[in-house]
């Protein structure tokens, strides 16, 4: 039959044949070598660890938080600090460990980044932000935005915090406005009495409300812009936002995966998820586009020049540097992107986690409502102006017993609310311990671009029966380039061999026994919550300052319990997130009763 073809045809034939012949046989060698010639020859194939089946995958029990937990504990108690797992086959050994010398290692050298695939889904969504660079472009952006996040510019923006807090207050007020007890009231000389609740309570779905507060505080701190998504979720930008994020949240299916290897499937085969995460960022981008402009066009006028919104602090810090060293509006784009996803939901669901954890456990809940209601503080404490002017001071002016009448101004630095909310030592105990105990980002994965060597601190027992690193002798791992790492955050915050016999307790009182930057428990403020290394959170000062704020200017007005037969689960996308047992597909849901505190 080929015969009779025209000999121009024939030739065409077979050099398609020949393409063809070729492709196949180039996918099968691939196959063989992936499948079979790599096993053999991976540094991992030596190390401890779970066995599994050609292609028996390890990712489930690794990545669900409601196995990781158990599944941490088992690996560790029978292959010790460090060993291998398969990732979607044997293939794929990948290295999880619980040696900090390890973890230092992996997040501190230059040769491990984060896997393409990771700033590649990430870059999607927020474009070339600070999270989806790496190298260079990392290290320049991290020096831009430094100074937004110092020590000052975070209690300047305190306020912003203030604000939106008293806002939810409000709103959640209307929503639980039952009778309050009968109790006797106290005099108005007399402090509130932090046991007095509503008789009544209402369940309300605590993360849906945070998540809106939270946005709307990263509007006003990030950019100097009022979003109203707390006063009306319709919002164009926060329903754009939250659609987008929503679908993420879906995790990675056979298709999204396929999609990160063939980006041309998202324009040729578009389906509805594709048409809204479109759809979002067109919002968020045209939106983006005019708060820089204006903030651009603001600062020229000499009435912004004090502007404390990140954005402004980012935009003047950038004009200030070499011309060819600046950032481009596209790229001042993606870091507000990058705000949106760091700067609110991280923390949304760090607070919701916190008020779950009270609600489970009344004892806390209680005792942390005394000390915050038990702050003494000057007279006229503003918290809303760290200028406010004159202000009683007993620093100053100490008080007599027998006078009424203060001595006068003050001569010391005007004190805040901000600066008697940082410094109590169980709401910040509190804190840690829901950071410590639930995460917001479960564990993140890091791939070597080179072959390497890994210091270890504890012996690791080849399959072959050898010891690396025994009778105290500098032990190494060998790893291949292309091998993935696996840093188990959670895993590492709920060790015990880290926080003792009761790591898998809520104790906020074993961080009074933690001093700062305790070697013996390392990562950002002794918690690996906030990374380790050069990528390590830039931004934990203003979250831990938002959590604090929130928590400090609610929990004195509303009592949290939990729901009769509403079970809490966790599951595990970008960020470890709330839901209700039996309704996945409602999403992120954390209903809490709440009563009103007289």
């Amino acid at each position: 039959m080929i015969r009779d073809l025209h000999p121009v045809a024939q030739a065409a034939f077979q050099i398609c044949l020949t393409a063809v012949v070729t492709l196949i046989l180039h996918v099968l060698y691939s196959l063989f070598k992936l499948l079979a010639l790599r096993p053999l020859v991976d540094p991992l194939r030596h190390l401890p660890g779970p066995q599994g089946s050609l292609l028996q995958s390890h990712l489930q029990q690794v990545m669900n938080p409601a196995l990781s937990v158990q599944t941490h504990q088992d690996w560790r108690t029978r292959f010790g600090q460090t060993f291998r797992f398969n990732g979607f086959g044997k293939h794929d050994y990948r290295l999880m460990s619980f040696d900090f010398r390890v973890i230092s290692h992996v997040l501190s050298s230059s040769n491990y980044q984060k896997p393409w695939q990771t700033r590649s889904f990430l870059g999607r969504l927020i474009g070339r932000g600070i999270f989806s660079m790496e190298g260079d472009e990392h290290r320049f952006q991290r020096r831009i935005l430094a100074p937004a996040f110092t020590v000052q510019a975070i209690k300047n923006i305190t306020p912003v915090f203030f604000r939106k807090a008293e806002e939810l207050h409000d709103r959640w007020k209307d929503l639980t406005c039952g009778p309050v007890s009968s109790e006797v009231e106290a005099s108005s000389a007399d402090p509130p009495a932090p046991g007095s609740v509503s008789e009544s309570g209402d369940v309300i779905d605590v993360a849906h409300w945070i998540s809106r507060a939270s946005f709307d505080v990263i509007g006003l701190a990030g950019f100097d812009y009022d979003f109203h998504s707390l006063q009306d979720e319709t919002e164009e930008v926060y329903g754009a936002y939250r659609r987008m994020f929503n679908i993420a949240d879906k995790g990675l299916g056979l298709r999204e995966i396929l999609e990160l290897y063939f980006p041309i499937l998202r324009k040729i085969w578009v389906n509805d998820d594709i048409r809204t995460t479109n759809q979002s960022l067109k919002i968020i981008g045209r939106a983006g586009k005019e708060i820089v402009a204006k903030k651009k066009a603001a600062l020229q006028d000499d009435s912004e020049e004090n502007g404390k919104d990140i954005l402004s602090l980012l935009i003047k810090s950038n004009l200030s540097n070499d011309p060819s060293k600046r950032l481009t509006d596209q790229e001042l784009l993606d870091q507000c992107s990058t705000f949106l996803l760091a700067g609110s939901d991280t923390v949304s669901v760090a607070i919701s986690w916190c008020f779950h954890f009270l609600s489970l456990h009344p004892d806390v809940q209680d005792r942390l409502r005394k000390e915050i209601c038990s702050v003494e503080h000057d007279g006229n404490l503003s918290d809303s102006s760290t200028d406010s002017g004159f202000h009683d001071c007993t620093t100053c002016h100490p008080r007599s017993k027998m006078d009424t009448v203060w001595a006068g101004p003050c001569r010391c630095p005007p004190r805040t609310l901000w600066d008697f909310i940082e410094k109590q030592p169980y709401l910040d105990a509190v804190i840690r311990e829901t950071l410590r105990f639930c995460p917001p980002v479960h564990a993140t994965i890091r791939v070597a671009m080179e072959d390497d060597q890994i210091p270890i601190s504890f012996p690791v027992t080849l399959a072959n029966g050898d010891t690396v690193g025994k009778d105290g002798i500098q032990g190494h791992i060998k790893i291949s380039k292309g091998t993935y790492i696996h840093v188990p955050i959670e895993g590492f915050s709920l060790s015990e061999d880290v926080w003792g016999k009761d790591a898998l307790s809520f104790n906020p009182d074993r961080w009074a026994k933690v001093k700062e930057w305790d070697p013996t428990k390392p990562g950002v403020n002794n918690l690996m919550t906030f990374g380790y290394g050069p990528h390590s959170c830039l931004g934990y000062r203003f979250a831990l300052a938002e959590i604090k704020i929130f928590i400090a200017s609610l929990l004195p007005h509303f009592e949290f319990s939990h729901p009769e037969d509403v079970k809490i689960l966790k599951f595990n996308s970008i960020l470890t997130r709330p839901f209700v047992s039996g309704k996945w597909s409602s999403g992120t849901q954390l209903p809490l009763r709440i009563r009103q505190v007289k």
